[in-house]
């Protein structure tokens, strides 16, 4: 939200967040309930097909999230009889269906991300996967992420990085400002300024 508030700002725009269900955020993209997706939005050629993209955020790998003390790792092998949630309409769900379940791990789709950490935390399932810098910035840091890790970023081309704002195919103008704020929020060091506040030495940008 500091991100997209600094491009808001930098813009000269009032901007309205607007609370949304992940899986449910391009159909009320494409059906004007808000002009713009900024929400860990991977770039994917599925969802470009469907909207267009703003240049590059950051990048945000996939990773799974476990207890500290399971020894569990990101891959089919290892997750083999395991349960692992996700939250649907996300990538991580298509690599989960394509990667995971053929290997004999149980999937748990949900609707938020919020009701993954619930039901991790209360030992309903084994693991989560999801984007490692949503787990590291909200769920890790709080008292119930105490006893969870990241594991390693996942490579695969089902769960690419990068990461940008969603806009209507039809809103070039739209596009073009945000592009444009982005740019300068680079040049004036307003983005590493953000960086650090939330990352400290950590760069998403090239991660």
């Amino acid at each position: 939200m500091d991100l997209g508030n600094a491009i808001c700002a930098e813009l000269k725009v009032k901007c309205v967040w607007v609370s949304n269900d992940f899986d449910g955020l391009i159909p009320a993209l494409k059906a004007g309930k808000f002009d713009a997706i900024e929400s860990s939005m991977t770039v994917t050629d599925a969802r470009k097909k469907q909207i267009d993209f703003t240049d590059r955020l950051y990048a945000g790998p996939t990773a799974i999230v476990t207890r500290k003390d399971s020894g569990l790792l990101p891959t089919a092998e290892s997750l083999q009889g395991k349960t692992i949630g996700y939250m649907q309409g996300t990538i991580q769900e298509t690599y989960a269906k394509a990667k995971l379940a053929p290997g004999g791990v149980k999937l748990r789709a949900y609707q938020n991300q919020d009701q993954v950490y619930a039901d991790l935390v209360y030992g309903r399932l084994d693991a989560s996967i999801q984007d490692k810098l949503q787990a590291q910035m909200s769920f890790l840091p709080s008292p119930q992420g105490a006893d969870f890790q990241n594991s390693e970023g996942i490579s695969d081309p089902l769960v690419p990085s990068e990461i940008a704002i969603g806009v209507r195919k039809d809103n070039e103008e739209l596009k073009g400002m945000l592009n444009a704020a982005i740019k300068a929020l680079h040049e004036k060091g307003i983005y590493a300024q953000i960086q650090r506040k939330h990352f400290g030495d950590l760069d998403l940008y090239n991660n």
